[in-house]
């Protein structure tokens, strides 16, 4: 039993709410009533956002490439930068820092992560004796923190457009459609002891990284996703496809796949109004990861535009160099206003700016991870996370203002309590397995650096 001062209900906010968690579901909400002995007793209750789009591995490089070079820097050399680092990373090593990196959401207020999974394979390329070796790292993370996990094992076939080979530092993410459906199908049985809120998709990395043909296979053999595609990231990326396919990312995979709801576009960063609009109507999810779009220099998403069509978005923390649930979402809104030059950007109409960019978040992040989860309502995950409304960043502020707030004036520090699917893994404000995790993690790190 959990019993809040106040919640954040779909019928709005709420006082003294008592909610039933049973098998990891939300069994029974109660209002207007008072605490029992053994209830788990917070502050604030609201229902906790999904990470839609993470690299768990690359949390081990934050700080790593923020050093200029001779020329101009940019996502590319960055990418450049990754490979190297990646391609020292044993399994143990990788399990290690996704745990850390799973503990870390957990503690700014995620309850469920999508992990777009593209490392596969040994340094250099050759398979694993288990194709699955290093998806079940992650799953072991994942069983380590307790967060719910939406497993993307990816697609990743070609070096560039036009079907380009694959370049030295790609080769541990290569496979063509027959080893791809091989993996998943080792993954899927990989998965099976994981908890029932556990979900296996897909995800074709890019359009430049497979080809229409290998698109239309991969697809046909998996009747719903969840689909997780990255897309239009940068403005190379989109010159380089519409040279080849003769059509913009977006206009081209909406043109010629089925895209619903069981999609999620990463980035979509470089959409013009048109493909905004016929994004928002497909149904798909926006999957907007500010921090790292800041961190990569890609540049801001269409928002203003995607909002209006009704589109529906989340937000992932992609490279982890800074895990922060509250920041992600005020870096959105924040890139907007620097854009157009203009306040309160990402509301249609009148309203509030905090509320739309969480509750639109933790509605469109649960969608895009298949997760019956974004709201306190009876029947859904009990996907939950506890806010301290007394904090100095939020004691002054009105129940109507507290998204704003905490959006915009608070820390994650000002989160208390996070269940997952009911495992309720961060206890004030600290995760149980914290220490652990920690230590784990400083000594993998010095076997890494030790191996440079």
């Amino acid at each position: 039993m959990i019993h809040a001062q106040h919640a954040l209900l779909d019928s709005g906010w709420m006082r003294n709410v008592r909610i039933t968690v049973d098998a990891g579901t939300i069994a029974n909400i109660e209002t207007d009533t008072t605490p029992q002995p053994y209830d788990t007793r917070v502050d604030t209750l609201l229902p906790a956002l999904s990470n839609l789009h993470s690299h768990s591995f690359q949390r081990a490089m934050a700080g790593m490439t923020e050093r200029r070079a001779a020329g101009r820097d940019s996502f590319w050399t960055w990418r450049t930068l990754m490979y190297r680092f990646m391609d020292r990373l044993t399994p143990e090593q990788i399990e290690t820092i996704a745990a850390l990196a799973f503990m870390e959401m957990q503690e700014a207020g995620y309850a469920a992560v999508g992990e777009f999974h593209y490392v596969h394979h040994q340094p250099g390329g050759a398979p694993y004796a288990d194709l699955a070796e290093l998806s079940a790292r992650i799953f072991a993370a994942a069983a380590t923190t307790g967060i719910g996990l939406t497993h993307l094992p990816v697609l990743y076939s070609y070096g560039g457009a036009r079907q380009a080979p694959l370049s030295e530092g790609q080769r541990r993410f290569g496979n063509d459609v027959t080893r791809f459906q091989t993996l998943v199908e080792a993954t899927r049985r990989a998965a099976r002891d994981l908890p029932p809120d556990t979900r296996i998709g897909i995800a074709p990395h890019s359009l430049r990284a497979t080809s229409p043909e290998d698109l239309r296979r991969v697809l046909a053999a998996h009747e719903s996703g969840p689909f997780h595609i990255h897309i239009a990231e940068q403005p190379k990326e989109v010159a380089d496809i519409e040279g080849w396919l003769g059509t913009r990312p977006v206009a081209w995979l909406l043109d010629n796949t089925p895209v619903n709801n069981d999609w999620c576009l990463i980035h979509a960063t470089h959409m013009i109004d048109s493909e905004a609009k016929a994004m928002a109507a497909s149904g798909a999810v926006a999957g907007l990861c500010p921090i790292t779009e800041a961190n990569l220099g890609d540049g801001p998403f269409n928002g203003a535009a995607y909002l209006e069509a009704g589109g529906a978005f989340g937000v992932g923390s992609d490279s982890n160099v800074n895990i922060s649930l509250t920041e992600e979402l005020r870096t959105l809104e924040y890139a907007q206003r620097l854009r157009d030059l203009a306040r309160n950007v990402m509301v249609v109409g009148e309203g509030s700016v905090g509320e739309t960019l969480y509750c639109g978040a933790a509605k469109g992040g649960a969608r895009a991870l298949d997760r019956n989860a974004g709201q306190i309502a009876t029947g859904c995950l009990a996907d939950l996370v506890a806010i301290d409304s007394t904090a100095p960043a939020l004691c002054a502020l009105s129940r109507e203002q507290l998204l704003d707030g905490l959006v915009f004036a608070a820390k994650d520090s000002v989160i208390t309590d996070v269940w997952s699917a009911g495992r309720h893994k961060v206890r004030t404000g600290r995760h149980v397995a914290r220490e652990d995790i920690i230590a784990h993690y400083r000594k993998a790190i010095a076997g890494l650096l030790a191996s440079v």
